[in-house]
């Protein structure tokens, strides 16, 4: 099992429009094989900068949904609003 911790800033004034795509992502992350769950957490200091921790059940199957198709469709909305480009960082315990 593995965590992907995904690191976004989002630009000013787009915090409504991140939150509104960032759910539509994650509802259809949660049918996509070898996900597990996933948890949004927010910056105290800095709310347009959002973390994104996800549990998968392999490392492949991360890799197989983050290069999909469907994924760069949906980040289509997202990264135009954001203020530099995701950085994703894979954990194991």
């Amino acid at each position: 099992m593995i965590h992907v911790l995904i690191e976004r800033h989002i630009a000013e004034g787009m915090l409504s429009t991140y939150e509104e795509n960032s759910r539509q992502v994650l509802q259809k992350t949660y049918i996509v094989p070898g996900f597990i769950a996933g948890e949004s957490f927010i910056d105290i200091q800095e709310p347009n900068h959002r973390y994104l921790l996800c549990k998968w059940r392999s490392i492949q199957d991360w890799y197989h949904w983050a290069q999909s198709e469907e994924r760069k469709e949906l980040h289509t909305h997202i990264n135009p609003i954001l203020t530099q480009p995701e950085i994703v960082t894979i954990l194991e315990n």
